[in-house]
């Protein structure tokens, strides 16, 4: 069954958690779609993926290229799943439904705590999922590690 899990930043910075969730999501072997609904934070996404923290290369593109379909990490902006992504993160605002919800099997929302705009519309966005009967689970680092602080089934 699908479930979103929220991610709510204080500590770390994006690119460092998006690094390490994105890792972890291909070790599952699922594909994923980054998500913005800001085109200039994908270029953004996009160099500090290929430099990044890690020491193991994360493999992506950003959408509208010849190989769209082949990547493993696919960054975007629309809703189109033409990667045959498993897990859909979003970043910067971008949204989801509960129907395009249950296409995955799972789905990240990862926002800056600190910003209180993406800190309101995160609260928007997990009752409206959450109320829609949606699986979802609340993670912060507020202590200076992740803890999940919220769950609704």
């Amino acid at each position: 069954m699908s479930e979103v899990f929220f991610y709510h930043l204080t500590t770390s910075s994006l690119g460092q958690t998006l690094s390490q969730l994105l890792e972890r999501t291909l070790q599952n072997n699922w594909r994923v779609q980054l998500r913005s609904s800001d085109e200039n934070a994908l270029a953004r996404l996009d160099a500090q993926l290929w430099g990044g923290n890690s020491p193991d290369f994360l493999p992506h593109g950003i959408s509208g290229g010849a190989h769209d379909a082949d990547q493993p990490i696919l960054l975007t902006t629309g809703s189109q799943n033409t990667n045959d992504a498993k897990a859909l993160m979003l970043v910067f605002g971008a949204k989801t439904s509960p129907a395009e919800v249950a296409q995955y099997a799972r789905v990240s929302l990862v926002f800056n705590g600190n910003d209180e705009a993406e800190l309101q519309a995160a609260r928007a966005d997990w009752k409206a999922l959450t109320d829609a009967g949606v699986r979802a689970k609340y993670w912060s680092q507020a202590s200076g590690r992740w803890e999940m602080k919220a769950e609704k089934n």
